[in-house]
């Protein structure tokens, strides 16, 4: 015996709806994932660059604050060790304090970081290091200039920085070390 019609199409439009939902239970389609990864994209070409500016900008802030600290250590050194006049290298400014008492090869005035020549992307020397006249025989430096430079241009910093004795902080846009540009 056949069942009612009344009764058949109940059952139809039940059946439709549990087959909908079921397929609404499966996940995404293919076309869903792909509009949210290329969103993705989109949105992590806009964030990336912004990152690595921000990352650079904080190595350049760390090298200007990294200057006079070392001219601190340097004027320091000169007051410890007058014959010598300043130190010619970080290393000099550096040490460990547990290898015994400072000497002017080991002064443990700096931080090891430092004394390594790098720090937070960019690379740190004493240049232009001028004796005392008439001192041949000890090294009696009168004068010193630190210098800061990115070890990737436009990726670890930007510009270059150079500290004079006077503690006048100048830049060199360009991340070299001709630095012209007065900061501070």
């Amino acid at each position: 015996m056949k069942a009612p019609k009344f009764l058949a199409e109940p059952l139809a439009g039940r059946d439709a709806e549990t087959r909908r939902s079921r397929r609404c239970d499966a996940g995404f389609t293919l076309m869903e994932l792909l509009i949210v990864i290329s969103i993705m994209l989109i949105l992590m070409l806009i964030a990336i660059p912004n990152m690595l500016n921000l990352k650079a900008t904080a190595n350049e802030t760390s090298a200007k604050q990294s200057l006079p600290a070392i001219q601190i250590a340097e004027n320091q050194y000169a007051t410890n060790f007058p014959a010598n006049g300043y130190a010619c290298s970080l290393a000099a400014l550096g040490g460990n304090a547990s290898a015994g008492a400072p000497t002017p090869q080991s002064a443990q005035l700096l931080q090891s970081d430092l004394t390594s020549g790098n720090k937070a992307g960019y690379s740190f020397n004493i240049v232009n290091c001028q004796k005392a006249p008439g001192s041949s025989q000890q090294d009696n430096f009168v004068s010193y200039e630190v210098t800061a430079v990115p070890q990737s241009v436009g990726k670890t910093g930007h510009s270059g920085f150079c500290l004079d004795m006077s503690g006048e902080i100048k830049a060199d846009p360009s991340g070299g070390t001709n630095c012209t540009v007065a900061i501070q």
